[in-house]
């Protein structure tokens, strides 16, 4: 398995269609909280992009990115499947 892909990948909604979208690395989480984001840019939002950063770009663990990605989507509710 590649060092840098989440253990389990993290589903959101990505509009109010119910369009959903798969985040398996830190940098797919990265680019979707860059580009897609339309939630409130909180506290939570921002240690997610520095981690999905350092995991990215310093090798930093993949496991701490994955749990503020978790977190500011269930703050944002746009977190579509709890279990993944």
């Amino acid at each position: 398995m590649d060092s840098n892909r989440f253990e389990n990948h993290i589903t959101v909604k990505v509009d109010a269609t119910g369009a959903i979208h798969t985040l398996r690395t830190p940098t797919e989480a990265y680019e979707f909280l860059l580009g897609s984001w339309n939630a409130k840019r909180s506290e939570k939002y921002r240690a997610a992009l520095q981690a999905c950063s350092d995991a990215s770009l310093s090798g930093k663990t993949t496991m701490a990115a994955r749990r503020a990605v978790l977190a500011v989507a269930r703050e944002a509710g746009i977190l579509y499947d709890e279990k993944a």
